[in-house]
């Protein structure tokens, strides 16, 4: 063998078995939700008779509720050993969910229940997210980030292709309560995964006074704020988070009612393109070892905002379809690649010992822009019709890669880890 020649380690291997156990764990909860996708409404509807105003409110309100009650949480995150809190996380989630089985048994669901389940799970969602960040910056090297959140983003695509329809058909022949089961029971397999893989996590160092811990509640948003690239991506991913998903509720009643989709049109609009998340995610890697991070970062980002307006010009019939999920598999694509470089670049430019404060941040703002922006556009869709509303919603995505970093981070305890790795 030459000298200086390193042996290539098998691609299965390279990030070791402990993040294995963390990426089957992470893989078990997602199909878990995918599987449970839609269940709350149609609980509420299906088994509760409620209204249009309860529906709303499980997913709104509930997501509002829950990102505030997560808000004291990512300084407790912070100086508490992230491992102990993913599991604690997943067993929060896996007993709030199991509620709702056994109170539909004993006859006793209540809306009020499925509110409070609701932002129970968010809140837990938003903790787990900044933990799981934290977490995995420990557990591998620099250069190994974007890898392992290139998997992720490649097991969420493909579990979010094969649970809705997985889902859909346990939902027919059990109800929708077997698949909120389902869910809870990916939840403790998670925890049970996570406690497997083992190691010694340091202890982070702990803050005594409550003066200090009570300036921690804001302290991600100053990090954020007060960072050149960490600020214009945060902005942005809010905003654009939040238009998308604003206009997906008044898409749903424009294809189901006005053009006359059937359901399964519908789902197949959506579940067909996610193949370009997955495609996406496996073409992450590539191209920043050709382009570099912050230029695939610009790129995609923008890219990812032209797709949606084209929803406005949405027709009836096979071309319509076609039109929704060419759309859809455009932005897909794009996403899937721009997500595992977005972490991983934030992961990088953001000091250990504020990553859980910074990530809980992020995570609240993107939940509470989400739910307020819905409200919005739901008033819009009402008040313009929804296809003006979705158009107006594609519009404004068009000023959102104005946003985005235009530069690349300046000096900093951080800034060699900004430019990308080639093993």
């Amino acid at each position: 063998m030459r000298s200086g020649h390193r042996p290539r380690r098998r691609p299965g291997h390279r990030l070791g078995r402990r993040f294995g156990w963390l990426w089957g764990a992470y893989g078990t909860s997602a199909l878990g939700t995918w599987l449970a996708f839609g269940a709350f409404p149609l609980i509420a509807v299906q088994v509760l008779h409620a209204g249009p105003a309860g529906v709303a409110a499980l997913s709104s309100v509930g997501a509002a509720v829950g990102a505030a009650v997560a808000v004291p949480l990512g300084p407790w995150v912070e100086f508490r050993r992230k491992r102990s809190v993913l599991i604690t996380m997943d067993v929060v989630r896996f007993g709030a969910l199991l509620t709702i089985p056994t109170a539909f048994v004993l006859g006793a669901l209540t809306l009020v229940q499925l509110l409070l389940v609701s932002v129970v799970v968010a809140a837990a969602d938003i903790t787990f997210r900044a933990a799981s960040g934290a977490y995995l910056k420990t557990l591998l090297p620099a250069e190994d980030l974007l890898v392992a959140n290139a998997r992720f983003e490649s097991t969420a695509w493909t579990t979010t292709i094969i649970g809705p329809p997985l889902g859909g058909a346990a939902i027919g022949l059990l109800g929708p309560v077997a698949t909120v089961t389902a869910d809870a029971a990916s939840y403790l397999l998670s925890a049970l995964g996570i406690r497997v893989t083992g190691g010694n996590e340091p202890p982070p160092e702990r803050r005594e006074t409550a003066h200090m811990r009570a300036r921690d509640l804001l302290d991600g948003w100053r990090y954020i704020l007060a960072d050149a690239t960490l600020r214009p991506l945060f902005l942005n991913t809010a905003l654009f988070n939040g238009l998308v998903m604003a206009a997906e509720p008044l898409l749903a009643v424009l294809m189901l009612g006005r053009l006359g989709f059937t359901p399964w049109q519908y789902g197949l609009a959506f579940a067909a393109p996610s193949i370009g998340g997955l495609l996406g995610s496996r073409l992450a890697r590539p191209l920043v070892t050709r382009f570099g991070q912050h230029q695939v970062l610009i790129a995609t980002g923008t890219l990812r905002a032209l797709w949606p307006v084209g929803l406005a010009f949405l027709q009836p019939g096979t071309g319509g379809l076609l039109l929704v999920m060419g759309v859809e598999f455009g932005l897909t694509l794009c996403c899937g690649v721009f997500n595992p470089v977005h972490a991983t670049y934030r992961l990088q430019r953001t000091a250990t010992d504020r990553i859980a404060r910074t990530l809980s941040a992020w995570a609240v703002t993107t939940k509470a822009a989400t739910a307020l922006l819905t409200a919005v556009w739901g008033v819009l869709g009402g008040l313009l019709g929804p296809r003006t509303a979705i158009g107006l919603a594609g519009v404004l995505l068009l000023a959102t890669p104005l946003l985005l970093p235009r530069r690349t981070a300046g000096p900093g305890p951080h800034r060699h880890l900004l430019r990308p790795s080639v093993r």
